[in-house]
């Protein structure tokens, strides 16, 4: 997949003196990695704008996932980006399609998690007792033909916590290869999560900035196909 710097710019969807939220798309990772190929990082000059530094991710989404990603515009600005989202206090809302029903519209997924290998460079979980709390809320939205429409709020910042988690339960993400396998895959050749809106208390005092990405195409016409709606509840928190 190719991307431009006019394509990328073009997803800003919120930018002041401090904060830059893009709406990242489908296939590009955050940073270079042993698969090689264009990352995020090559674009930051073109969302500088009017800034005297390049923006800096204050965390990280996977390539296959799509949906907000915060940059802070200068160093003052990314470590308190840094200690927002390292004492919990950013609210993070995803959407996924599932393959499977959860036995409850609501819940919570208490697992805690760890790296299947003790190789650093890998990045694949697994539940484990002895691992990292790991808490993620849900809400399902719809349910059709033995897939549901899901909102999921990650209470704890696990990598890969929202795909584990949900394969865990019975119900992996559609299109997820790495914990999903053959039933996820045959569901969707494309992740079907979406980092869907996040909140940012930054400015002391004030309102927490509120973002929101539009859901993806791909995961619109998904919804469709099996009549499900793709609109979100307003300002609802899982």
């Amino acid at each position: 997949m190719r991307f431009t710097a006019a394509d990328i710019s073009a997803r800003v969807l919120y930018r002041d003196e401090a904060v830059l939220v893009l709406d990242k798309p489908y296939g590009i990772a955050v940073h270079a990695g042993p698969k090689g190929g264009v990352t995020l990082d090559a674009f930051l000059p073109d969302l500088r704008f009017d800034a005297a530094e390049k923006p800096q991710l204050a965390h990280r989404l996977d390539r296959e996932t799509t949906g907000c990603l915060v940059f802070g515009r200068n160093a003052k600005a990314l470590r308190r980006l840094g200690a927002l989202f390292r004492d919990g206090l950013v609210e993070k809302t995803y959407c996924a399609i599932v393959c499977g029903n959860p036995a409850q519209d609501r819940g919570e997924i208490d697992l805690p998690l760890a790296r299947r290998s003790h190789d650093k460079r890998s990045w694949w979980m697994k539940v484990d007792p002895a691992g990292d709390p790991s808490l993620t809320h849900y809400h399902v939205l719809g349910r059709a033909s033995g897939i549901a429409f899901v909102m999921l709020s990650p209470k704890t910042g696990r990598t890969h916590q929202l795909r584990v988690h949900c394969a865990a339960m019975g119900w992996p993400i559609a299109g997820d290869r790495v914990y999903g396998g053959d039933r996820a895959m045959a569901a969707s050749p494309a992740l079907m999560l979406h980092a869907a809106r996040i909140s940012l208390p930054f400015y002391p005092g004030k309102k927490a900035i509120e973002i929101e990405a539009p859901l993806p195409e791909p995961m619109r016409n998904f919804l469709g196909s099996l009549r499900m709606s793709a609109e979100l509840p307003r300002e609802e928190r899982v």
